[in-house]
């Protein structure tokens, strides 16, 4: 068993945020973020099934809020507080409550587009206002319409 690095706590206000380990650079990147903790955990699922399935060791680190200051969360148990795992065709497992978590991860996987999409748009610090109006669109939106708003933010960020 190896000694997972010293992870360097993310910038700025405490929010949720998973960082990945790249062994290569010897350095730690941001791999998804969000004032919620369910977009987060979902991404650290999704994104460590596909580092494992290259093979790859996964070394993550989740990074959160608590008593209105930053906090490395435990993630030695891997990703058990993630989403259900889903089978190859992209389906749920059998016996995940397969129509309501299906639905869960699409509403938490639209939320995460429209946030990284305001991240790039330069907007980091989001009142309970703004994070309210993000959720309701989440749920309101299908998918091709909050990538493409999501999109229109890149670009409105001068990522486009």
């Amino acid at each position: 068993m190896h000694k997972r690095p010293p992870c360097p706590r993310p910038p700025g206000a405490p929010r949720w945020v998973a960082m990945f380990h790249q062994p290569a650079q010897g350095s730690w990147t941001v791999g998804a973020e969000s004032p919620d903790r369910a977009p987060v955990l979902y991404a650290i699922g999704d994104m460590t099934q596909t580092v494992r399935a290259r093979g790859e060791e996964v070394t993550v680190a989740l990074w959160g809020p608590e008593d209105g200051g930053w906090h490395l969360f435990d993630t030695a148990a891997g990703t058990a507080s993630a989403p259900a795992p889903a089978t190859s065709a992209g389906r749920p497992a059998p016996g995940a409550g397969a129509p309501a978590k299906l639905a869960e991860r699409m509403t938490d996987r639209r939320h995460q587009v429209l946030m990284a999409g305001l991240s790039k748009a330069g907007l980091y610090e989001l009142s309970a206002e703004d994070g309210e109006a993000v959720r309701t669109m989440a749920d309101l939106l299908d998918e091709p319409t909050v990538r493409r708003v999501a999109h229109w933010l890149s670009i409105a960020g001068g990522e486009g």
